[in-house]
């Protein structure tokens, strides 16, 4: 016990617990004064300052000062930081710059001091207890157990993707007990230090309940995020991931779910390219070198990849580095078409993708073998027939499970069959990826159809399927929806589920939003009129309320539907309404929307192209928004319409299905129930139907209406919703046999 006296505390200014940092570990320190730089192991020649003026806490009867937060100081931290010693600085300065850096550290601040306040507090009886053994210790804490929740959350802290941010107490009584053998041992610390073990523990308390108050989930969701008792370690593979890379819903998943899932306490990745252009270069302004670099066997020879690592809201993101991702356009394409190497661009991601689990240590430890790999699209889509032909047969990856998710079932990554030998699969898996063309789509009569699918070969190898609604998880195992690999999905019917995707609430926030202007919510609606009077203002429309504003945003494209608008509108004009469109596509429907503002400059407004602060302002200043699309995995417009108590009228099809209940006036004893109105089949006249029906509604039944308006407002659309039945369908998937 003699080395317990030994150990020096600080007391830090109760400023502290409010504080926004980066991960702290804080390293012995006998002085009066200290300062401290934090370094990454990724980028240790440059120190990220961190300065506390801290002094030694004075022996006293009476303790501490209550509103000092008592830290233990030690120099065991985690490998990834290295603490350097600089000049003091000034307390209050140097918290006010660390706050407008990152807002990240104000749980881990107030959990770290919790449980060195319980560690400190156990030291003093310790003390005590050397001094007089027959002495009670009433109200100490149990030498092996923190306060409640926190050894889990420093155990699992996000700081390092799990490695602990602070040393919790030591499981063994014994103060000589090493934590790492190249660093000196813990010290807890002395009796005088700290104040009795039933205030600590009240303080704990407190600090806890704020944590879980104060902290929401990254993904938007509105209320407290509750743990896992089962945390899992999860790698989501995407050809893109938002804010980073982003042309479609797909990146608003990767970049929105893994946060929710981090949220729920499991241990996530995404791995995704590193898109460099000049123009993107900046987004990936935080992300540093690993240092890392693999080759991959691909194409008749080896390439060489690099990982770029950045650790943000709990997640590690992990960006793949070769050659082939700089180059201007999109991630798939520029001006004159898609990219002639997408297949070899994508492999080379998906072999990459299966490594890192294996090679990168963050927080100390890799992820290891038993982990779900999560491949999104045919892009991915390798992953899974990897790891089934070139890990398992070698007994890697025995535990890990494979999930491919399906975002749009149109997009299947087919390419010549003589292209199977270059993408790094062994011979004897061709069948996996094996697609025959039907006659019909073949160009000549020597054609023969032969190809390569590798979102086929996803099917057929994956543990489990996903799709990102029920209605579209039916669909695509139909023949109008199935795009010739329906047969297929009906085979794996039994492991395929749908789950509906959720929003970022916090960007999609009517209450927030600062595109839109005028705030409001579901409990006062005033903002919303405000709304639209603004909309009409600015595109040069009447100012009328009593007229129903009706919306359109999508791609001017076949799948969205602006034909059945085309072909509507004069019969809809007829009628005091105004309609305002917003999209880009197609140059004849591009065309069709500039006549169609000259022919109707009273009621239509057509915005060619896409602005995402016009979106909103749409999104929030319509009374309806209009969605005819011919097929929809999911949706998400339809999502932030209710969100912002615009109805939706949309067609029948996939997530659109699911997400809009038909409005019935006389269910809940003439309440009403329902958010919008669907129709099908997708023709002119059943388009026009529902929309007369909810124009109708609009106008005469003014309860009803806000009644819809209110229904969608309050739904839960948040990731966090979603996370939890990804957490169930991953349960599944480890409790089965890998499936090949």
């Amino acid at each position: 016990m003699a080395s317990l006296a030994n150990a020096a505390s600080v007391s830090i200014s109760s400023q502290l617990r409010s504080v926004a940092a980066k991960p702290l570990h804080v390293a012995r320190n006998n002085s009066r004064s200290a300062s401290f730089a934090l370094s990454t192991r990724t980028n240790r020649s440059k120190p990220r300052p961190f300065s506390l003026k801290a002094s030694a806490q004075a022996s006293s009867s009476e303790g501490p000062n209550e509103d000092a937060g008592a830290w233990t100081v030690s120099n065991d931290y985690p490998e990834d930081y290295v603490l350097v010693s600089t000049d003091p600085e000034d307390l209050e300065a140097t918290l006010r710059r660390i706050a407008e850096e990152n807002e990240e550290l104000k749980r881990k601040v107030a959990v770290a001091t919790a449980a060195a306040s319980a560690q400190a507090a156990q030291a003093a009886e310790e003390r005590k207890s050397e001094v007089d053994v027959t002495r009670p210790r009433a109200g100490a804490v149990a030498p092996s157990a923190p306060p409640p929740d926190v050894a889990a959350v420093i155990a699992a802290s996000p700081s390092t993707g799990g490695a602990p941010a602070v040393a919790p107490p030591s499981p063994s009584p014994s103060p000589a007990a090493p934590v790492r053998e190249k660093k000196s041992k813990a010290a807890a610390a002395p009796a005088e230090s700290v104040s009795d073990a039933a205030s600590a523990s009240q303080r704990n308390a407190e600090l806890e309940r704020d944590r879980e108050s104060a902290k929401t989930s990254a993904e938007g969701s509105d209320g407290a995020i509750k743990k896992t008792e089962n945390p899992i370690s999860i790698v989501f593979v995407a050809s893109e991931v938002a804010p980073y890379s982003k042309t479609g819903g797909l990146a608003d998943v990767t970049g929105s779910l893994p946060l929710a899932l981090a949220a729920r306490g499991h241990r996530v990745m995404v791995v995704a390219p590193r898109y460099m252009n000049g123009v993107t270069d900046k987004l990936y302004a935080g992300a540093f070198d690993c240092q890392c670099r693999i080759k991959c066997f691909l194409y008749e020879g080896e390439h060489e990849v690099a990982f770029f690592h950045e650790f943000r809201d709990g997640v590690d993101f992990v960006f793949v580095d070769h050659p082939s991702y700089h180059r201007p356009g999109t991630p798939y394409g520029d001006s004159r078409g898609a990219f002639g190497d997408n297949q070899f661009r994508f492999a080379l991601l998906c072999h990459a993708a299966c490594e890192a689990p294996l090679v990168l240590p963050f927080g100390g430890f890799t992820y290891g073998e038993k982990v779900v790999f999560v491949a999104n699209d045919w892009h991915a889509g390798l992953v899974p027939v990897l790891v089934a032909s070139k890990y398992r047969r070698y007994g890697v990856y025995k535990d890990a499970r494979t999930i491919i998710a399906i975002h749009n079932l149109a997009h299947q990554g087919v390419e010549p069959a003589y292209t199977f030998g270059s993408l790094g699969v062994p011979g004897e898996w061709y069948g996996a990826l094996e697609w025959v063309f039907p006659e019909w789509a073949r160009k000549h009569a020597l054609d023969k159809g032969e190809a390569v699918n590798i979102l086929k070969g996803a099917i057929v190898t994956s543990d489990r399927v996903l799709t990102v609604s029920q209605g579209y998880a039916w669909e695509i195992t139909t023949g109008e929806g199935g795009w010739g690999l329906d047969g297929l999905l009906r085979g794996r019917s039994i492991v395929l589920n749908g789950v509906t995707n959720g929003i970022d609430t916090v960007d999609w926030n009517p209450a927030t939003d600062k595109h839109i202007p005028s705030q409001f919510t579901a409990e006062d609606l005033e903002g919303k009129a405000e709304c639209k009077a603004a909309l009409q203002k600015e595109l040069g429309l009447a100012v009328r309320p009593e007229v129903p504003l009706i919306g359109f945003i999508g791609r001017l494209d076949w799948q969205k539907g602006p034909d059945v608008i085309q072909a509507s509108l004069p019969e809809l004009m007829s009628d005091n309404v105004q309609f305002v469109m917003l999209g880009s596509g197609d140059t004849d429907l591009e065309a069709w929307m500039t006549w169609a503002e000259g022919a109707y400059p009273d009621k239509f407004r057509g915005w060619v192209g896409f602005s995402v602060p016009m979106a909103h302002r749409i999104t929030a200043g319509c009374d309806i928004l209009l969605m005819p699309s011919r097929f929809e995995p999911c949706g998400l417009n339809q999502l932030y319409a209710m969100r912002y108590g615009t109805v939706p009228v949309v067609h029948a099809t996939g997530g659109l299905r699911d997400t809009v209940e038909d409005f019935n006036p006389f269910a809940n004893g003439g309440a009403g129930a329902g958010t919008g109105w669907s129709f099908s089949p997708l023709t002119k006249e059943a388009m026009m139907g529902a929309l007369w029906t909810a124009i109708q509604t609009f106008r005469e039944h003014g309860d009803s209406w806000q009644g819809l308006m209110l229904r969608g407002m309050t739904q839960d659309m948040s990731w966090n919703r979603a996370a939890q039945q990804y957490e169930q369908i991953f349960e599944w998937a480890l409790k089965d046999k890998p499936y090949a």
